[in-house]
């Protein structure tokens, strides 16, 4: 516990230090430009605020599922001697989940981007 409360204080102690370093020693030019909006060298026109479709948000939470899951693969990839038949089912299991999964948000029309 003792080690773990040091690296603790330590941490605590070089985060206070450079944040008051930077406080300090940053320099302050304020200017009314710096407050603008600034998108990719072109002034913004339109509100700030643009509203998505919901179809947006589905296909992107879909997209990062199965990139996530996917990556699940590689270890398994890795020691797939050491796992025999064992995890050859498993992953043949964990496979057919994902590709259940993909079917259903495909017939469902969760893919579909019109």
């Amino acid at each position: 516990m003792l080690p773990f409360l040091i690296t603790a204080l330590i941490f605590l102690i070089l985060g206070s230090v450079m944040l008051i370093a930077n406080r300090v020693l940053a320099p302050r030019r304020p200017d009314p430009r710096k407050y603008i909006p600034y998108e990719c060298g072109v002034d913004p026109s339109g509100p700030g605020w643009v509203p998505f479709h919901v179809r947006f948000y589905l296909i992107a939470l879909i997209f990062l599922v199965f990139d996530v899951e996917v990556v699940f693969l590689y270890p398994w990839a890795v020691i797939f001697e050491e796992l025999s038949w064992f995890g050859f089912v498993e992953v043949t299991i964990f496979v057919v989940m994902l590709l259940l999964a993909y079917v259903y948000a495909w017939s469902e029309g969760a893919l579909q981007w019109e």
